[in-house]
């Protein structure tokens, strides 16, 4: 933040705070990307311009008066594309190769040859086409697989995932795959697009990644559908609720990967949030186009791909 504080007043507050420090502002970095408290202090924002989340989500700021100002907001886009795409395709590999029975074996110090599964040769819907889905689709097609896209407008030779089919008719086309990978970003239409429907729809045996928003999913049909034996596994790294209840059956389930809203969080993750502000805030003080504007009808920033 040097650059910033040697050019401009900034003042840094935690949410109880937060109205005080809007007073005058002309610009506001959400920097705790998972707080709600800017809506309540949003009266006190009397000349502010701009708003800058550190996320590529922009749900917690994403309220009627915020969307309906003129207010310019902008978020994270590209920080955290290759790392969650990495953690993807370690968690195809980790249920593919059943790392989590070997190690509960090995914590019984139990000798039990098993067979595992090729990962080629096998299929998945990326839910989510923007950046983050697109790193996911390239990886998981380097390693052999079949994969197809889900977003808002449905076409042909995509140039990551080939197809892209609408997400509003999700369950026309989760039935025919063997992984489902979330990572849509969270507005009206994607929020518990994860039904009990949706999950009835995916072939029976597939596997659910859920690497976007918690509120995609609605959990209560997702545990049901696992423990029918319907799916037969999930990978979560988002939660409608977080942190994760202790009295959640997700903890205790075996045919559940549970962490903790971390897949895109490596080393130095926290700089590079940071200076993505910074190279906007150059950018805004010098009179020139911001990167990563989002649009507000929309809930993301748009792509022409």
């Amino acid at each position: 933040m040097e650059p910033i504080e040697r050019a401009a007043t900034v003042r840094y507050a935690a949410a109880a705070d937060l109205p005080d420090a809007l007073r005058g502002a002309d610009a506001l970095f959400v920097y705790d990307f998972l707080s709600r408290a800017l809506p309540s202090a949003w009266p006190a924002a009397d000349t502010l311009g701009w708003v800058h989340i550190a996320s590529a989500g922009v749900d917690p700021v994403m309220f009627p008066e915020l969307r309906d100002s003129d207010v310019v907001l902008t978020n994270s886009r590209g920080v955290f594309d290759a790392a969650i795409a990495e953690y993807v395709l370690g968690l195809v590999i980790a249920f593919a190769k059943d790392f989590a029975g070997s190690l509960r074996l090995q914590q019984q110090r139990t000798w039990r040859h098993r067979e595992t599964e090729r990962v080629a040769g096998t299929s998945a819907l990326v839910v989510g086409t923007g950046p983050i889905g697109r790193a996911v689709a390239r990886l998981l097609r380097a390693v052999g697989m079949s994969v197809a896209g889900a977003g808002r407008r449905a076409r042909r030779d995509d140039p990551d995932f080939g197809t892209v089919v609408s997400s509003a008719e999700l369950t026309d086309h989760v039935a025919d795959v063997d992984v489902v990978v979330a990572v849509a970003p969270l507005t009206e239409q994607t929020k518990g697009m994860f039904d009990a429907r949706a999950f009835a729809a995916m072939k029976p045996g597939s596997r659910f990644v859920n690497v976007g928003r918690g509120e995609l999913m609605v959990t209560d049909d997702l545990v049901s559908a696992l423990r029918s034996g319907h799916l037969s596994a999930a990978a979560l790294d988002v939660f409608e609720q977080e942190p994760l209840p202790p009295e959640s059956p997700l903890w205790t389930m075996e045919n559940v990967l549970i962490s903790a809203h971390m897949s895109g969080d490596v080393v130095g993750w926290r700089d590079a949030l940071v200076e993505v502000f910074a190279d906007n805030f150059a950018r805004w003080c010098e009179g020139r186009p911001l990167r990563n504007v989002v649009d507000k009808r929309l809930g993301y920033v748009p792509s022409m791909s």
